[in-house]
């Protein structure tokens, strides 16, 4: 992160202490602008005046490098990743437990349709030989040919 020096250190010695002067009385001037624009959590900057002040744009660049760097945090990285494997077992678990609840509910259903289906042969077999026995009684007492 480099810092950025003002515009005009680089020229006379007495252009630095001018400037250094007028930024001085601005910054009188803004310093309850930025307490309050702080607290909002946006800054104002001086390009109203047209006047260039490091100080500001030092805070200002601060805070973007703060809320860019947010989440590369090693801690933070740690924090999430530790929440996101917390979510994980636990979504983890939840879906155990659901197949848990559907193998069994399929197995009821299977024994359910199984006892169902014995009923049923149980039931076939009953009517097949009833069936049988009431064609040979329809047999038996129908007037034989030999009787005429």
């Amino acid at each position: 992160m480099s810092l950025q020096r003002p515009n005009g250190n680089s020229s006379s010695s007495s252009s630095p202490k001018k400037r250094k002067t007028e930024e001085s009385d601005e910054e009188l001037s803004m310093v309850p602008d930025m307490e309050a624009a702080g607290s909002t959590g946006v800054l104002s900057s001086s390009a109203d005046d047209g006047v260039n002040n490091p100080e500001i744009e030092q805070t200002q660049n601060a805070t973007s490098t703060a809320k860019r760097r947010r989440g590369r945090n090693p801690e933070d990285k740690e924090y999430r990743s530790l929440k996101r494997l917390l979510r994980n077992r636990v979504s983890a678990q939840q879906a155990r437990e659901r197949k848990k609840v559907y193998v069994s509910d399929l197995e009821s259903r299977a024994n359910e349709l199984q006892n169902n289906n014995e009923q049923l042969e149980e039931k076939i077999s009953t009517l097949m030989n009833e069936n049988t026995m009431l064609r040979k009684m329809l047999i038996n007492t129908r007037p034989k040919a030999d009787d005429n």
